[in-house]
């Protein structure tokens, strides 16, 4: 049988051939049959049919050839297992597609939708088969390794360097043989793992470890310690770049200093250092504060700036005006516009120091710096209101912790503390998400915590080494599940790409010369993990926030991306001197705002560059970039110009505790309560006054979607718009003893859907006392229409059911249902749970970490823009607004809408252009227009 194992040999070589016939026949059958849908084009049916049919051959032969290739040849590992899976799978489900084909043919399935379906999976299988055999041929980090910021980072300088050095050496010391080993290894490393890894072991040869490089493959031992020319790793090294045997292949030859290092390795014994390999670069964790140069700057940032600039021969430019600089300084601290006044007052300011000086002004505005900072620290720590996890209590949010915070600038040491080391209050970080059914091993809770802190808190890429061996950076498998051990419970067993090891974890911290983390309990473990965390030694920590902080108000960070702070950063000194600075401050963190703000860095214009690629790769600063306004940035400075974007917040800090609930009739079915049926409901509630005098009666009400209100028998409101909350003055409408307040509600739609009265009413008596009636489940309805008395205290409603709390998650926390004068405010969009029109500009849903977000505009941004019905509706009501505040004067609405938004007034051009849109008499529509064409300047849309 021997003899003929060359031919099932050959057989299997032809995988790599034919595997493409199912990927080209597959693909163009699926877009092809796109083309049919809605029954058009029925002239492809045949062509398609036969595509199908070919491809599904192929998809089969593919299959077996490669099963034939794997067992016949000498491929092993988990990539490879992966790869011929999903390749079944593929040829599986094309045989799938074929029959419901066939049968959707012959008439026997009424239309195409099941053999679209089946076509669709055969295609994505397809893809994904396709792209697990790229990494085979190519490596796993083929087609990332290209991309901005994964560029190679093994630099074979330092081992031609080293080779020089050990060549004019005598003998070779115990540091040099291991630094030899290490530079070997990064040859291994970068030229062998694709073939020859725990994941890929090609022959049965692994060389990314010391046993899998001294055990050797299917032919023996590789490496013979003091003897490379026996050695068949050698051997295959140094043979002709076209011989079969030539290791690597696919043209990757070794240079002459990797084979002279590698053959002198061996001959000196083949010593394996203990330390661990450090193929890519990695930042030193100490942070030593950096010696001020020399310079005529003052400030200290300007100082190592002014030297930088010196090296690139850049000039100094001028500082930005004060209205460039006003509105920059209030987006950055409160995310809002400032309004005209504070524009021209600042304007007028003599003081040498008023930038400062508005600097600190803003930072002592407490809360709309929180408001504004909530957001940066949600996107960071995946903190959100609402979204998957939620509903089933495997998800928790730490706002309240995080805005008290912020809120009261607690130093950053002990955001962090409390973040490792929580209470129930900030515990929601760490617990992560629990995802319902079966899970990937890398997405456990326990590694969801790793993967977090080591994201947003160290800029280190944890998820990629919680499923092998990093490919961007030194981080290892064992060492994620280490880390990921310490919020584990019990031990955990190391999975590499989902599949067992039989090894277990060994609890350790990703950086151990801070400290050990050892413990017999997780209460331990994570109270010695909050105290190292925090160290000054941890420089990583230190300089991952400021680097953020640099990259939030400039731009860009000094390293990026800022998820990998091993990356070389543009200017090393300012990063350590501005974290340590940051340090010495007591971690300060609008100390650390401050300093970058006061800087004449700060204050230069915004730098252009032709090509994006400037900004990403050999970076050169040259002053702020342009930057575009965040989601909620956008939706707040449209709140202070034309009209309040949202009405209702899900956190609402500053509001008063609200006892009243959303009620609305109990619909029930199937013995089970429903969501409320569209149509008319009917409500009362009655309350007896005591015998004293009112000095003042007010009642609040938002009803979903309409209503009319009566107390005691009279009409006294009306509204079909539950985000304009109703504020009545009821004191003539009330009497001693028994009155009764009976709202008629709607549910509009077709449909069941959510509806809901919230009602609260305060009575002030003249001798201080006070009452509160809410909206809870005390009151009463129906579903029948009742007699015409029903308003009156004379009815009786026995009959009548109590009311559901239908809760306020489908409304939010509406900011205007309050007894106090709210001056005008609005619900910031940081409060606001994930909406729609939040989305589309870009605000993040925080399943994962979010460090940044995308600057480039989108198609769906412009869409929704442009002709999206939300804010389309903003701008209509604002529209009518305007036109009532400013009397129909066309002069006043212009002149105040570049103010407003702009911060400046309209020149002569501007305003002639829009007072011909606007006419004598402005109506609401071309106001609209005039808002609209505002809103998307980039003037408006940049922090310039």
């Amino acid at each position: 049988m021997e003899d003929f194992d060359w031919i099932f040999q050959f057989l299997g070589r032809l995988h790599p051939l034919l595997v493409h016939f199912p990927i080209g026949l597959l693909v163009v059958a699926f877009f092809m049959e796109m083309l049919t849908l809605g029954g058009r084009r029925q002239g492809l049916r045949e062509g398609i049919r036969w595509m199908v049919y070919l491809g599904t051959i192929s998809a089969i032969l593919s299959a077996l050839l490669g099963w034939l290739l794997r067992t016949q040849d000498e491929y092993s590992g988990n990539l490879v297992d992966n790869h011929q899976y999903v390749g079944i799978a593929t040829a599986v489900l094309a045989i799938i597609t074929v029959l419901l084909l066939q049968r959707t043919l012959k008439g026997k399935l009424s239309d195409f939708r099941g053999y679209r379906a089946a076509l669709t999976i055969t295609v994505v299988l397809l893809t994904i088969a396709g792209h697990l055999g790229a990494n085979l041929t190519h490596g796993e980090d083929f087609l990332t390794s290209v991309l901005p910021g994964n560029s190679e980072g093994y630099d074979d300088s330092k081992g031609a360097a080293l080779l020089a050095e050990l060549k004019n050496s005598d003998s070779i010391s115990n540091v040099q043989k291991d630094q030899l080993n290490l530079q070997v290894r990064a040859i291994f490393a970068h030229n062998c793992y694709q073939c020859h890894s725990e994941n890929k072991k090609k022959g049965e040869l692994v060389l990314e470890n010391k046993e899998g490089v001294f055990k050797g493959g299917e032919s023996g031992e590789v490496i013979i310690p003091g003897n490379p020319e026996e050695s068949e790793l050698y051997k295959r090294i140094t043979l002709s770049p076209n011989h079969d045997d030539v290791m690597p292949k696919k043209g990757k030859v070794l240079k002459k200093s990797e084979i002279s290092l590698i053959k002198m390795w061996i001959k000196d014994g083949a010593h394996w250092s203990d330390q661990a390999l450090k193929v890519f670069p990695e930042a030193e964790l100490t942070l030593v504060r950096p010696e001020l140069p020399e310079s005529e700057e003052k400030h200290p940032v300007d100082k190592l700036i002014d030297t930088y600039f010196k090296d690139q021969d850049i000039d100094w430019p001028e500082v930005v005006d004060d209205r460039t600089f006003i509105r920059r300084a209030y987006l950055d601290v409160v995310g809002l516009l400032p309004q005209p006044e504070a524009i021209s007052d600042f304007i007028d300011d003599s003081r040498p120091d008023k930038r400062t000086a508005l600097i600190d002004t803003l930072l002592a505005d407490d809360h709309n710096y929180t408001q504004h900072w909530l957001s940066f620290w949600n996107d960071l720590l995946r903190n959100d209101y609402s979204g998957t996890g939620f509903i089933t209590g495997g998800r928790k949010q730490i706002t309240d912790w995080l805005y008290t915070s912020l809120l009261n600038n607690k130093s950053y040491d002990r955001i962090v503390s409390e973040l490792v080391n929580p209470d129930e209050s900030s515990e929601g970080f760490i617990k992560g998400i629990e995802w319902r059914g079966v899970v990937n091993a890398s997405q456990r809770t326990e590694m969801q915590a790793a993967q977090n802190i080591g994201q947003s808190l160290l800029g280190v890429n944890v998820k990629c080494a919680s499923c092998h061996n990093s490919f961007v950076s030194n981080l290892t498998l064992e060492q994620s599940y280490g880390f990921a051990s310490i919020f584990a419970d019990s031990v955990l067993e190391l999975n590499r790409c989902d599949k067992p090891l039989g090894k277990m974890a060994k609890v350790n911290f990703l950086y151990p010369e801070l400290g050990v983390v050892d413990g017999s309990t997780i209460e331990e473990r994570l109270s010695k993990l909050s105290e190292i965390m925090v160290k000054p030694e941890n420089g990583r920590l230190y300089r991952t926030i400021t680097n953020r902080f640099w990259d939030r108000l400039m731009g860009r960070g000094i390293i990026e991306p800022l998820d990998e702070m091993d990356n070389t950063p543009w200017d090393a000194d300012l990063l350590d001197w501005v974290a340590s600075d940051f340090i010495e401050s007591g971690r300060d963190l609008k100390h650390l705002i401050r300093r970058i703000m006061t800087s004449k860095a700060y204050q230069l214009p915004t730098a252009h560059y032709e090509k994006q690629e400037e900004v990403k790769a050999n970076y050169v600063f040259e002053g702020p970039l342009l930057r575009r306004l965040s989601a909620e940035q956008f939706s707040d400075a449209v709140s202070q110009v034309v009209f309040p974007v949202y009405q209702a917040v899900e956190y609402n800090p500053e509001g008063e505790k609200q006892s009243a609930q959303r009620i609305w009739h109990r619909e029930i079915k199937f013995d089970r309560d429903v969501l409320p049926e569209p149509g008319k409901r009917y409500f009362r509630k009655s309350i007896v006054l005591p015998a004293m005098n009112i000095e003042e009666a007010n009642a609040l009400i938002s009803v979903d979607h309409a209503y009319v209100m009566y107390l005691n028998g009279e009409r006294i409101a009306d509204g079909e718009d539950w985000k304009r909350v109703g504020k009545l003055d009821v004191k003539r409408f009330l009497k001693r003893g028994e009155n009764v307040i009976a709202i008629e509600g709607v549910n509009e739609g077709t449909i069941a859907n959510p509806a809901g009265i919230l009602f609260s009413m305060k009575i002030d008596f003249e001798n201080g006392d006070q009452l509160m009636v809410d909206s809870d489940t005390t009151w009463k309805s129906t579903a029948e229409a009742p007699d015409e008395a029903w308003t009156n205290t004379i009815f009786d409603d026995t009959a009548w059911s109590n009311v559901r709390n239908y809760g306020t998650s489908n409304w939010g926390k509406l900011v205007d249902f309050t007894f106090k004068d709210r001056n005008g405010g609005f619900a910031r969009a940081s409060l606001v749970k994930q909406h729609p029109f939040m989305k589309a500009l870009g605000r993040p849903t925080r399943e994962n970490v979010a460090t940044s977000r995308d600057e480039q505009a989108t198609l769906l941004q412009a869409l929704e823009l442009t002709n999206g019905e939300f804010f389309n509706g903003v701008l209509e009501e604002g529209a009518a607004l305007w036109l009532d505040r400013y009397k129909h004067d066309s002069q006043e609405i212009v002149i105040n809408l570049y103010q407003k938004s702009l911060g400046r007034n309209p020149s002569e051009g501007e305003k002639e252009l829009l007072l011909g849109v606007l006419g004598d008499n402005p109506q609401k529509e071309s106001l609209q227009d005039i808002f609209w064409s505002t809103l998307i300047l980039p003037e408006f849309q940049f922090i310039n």
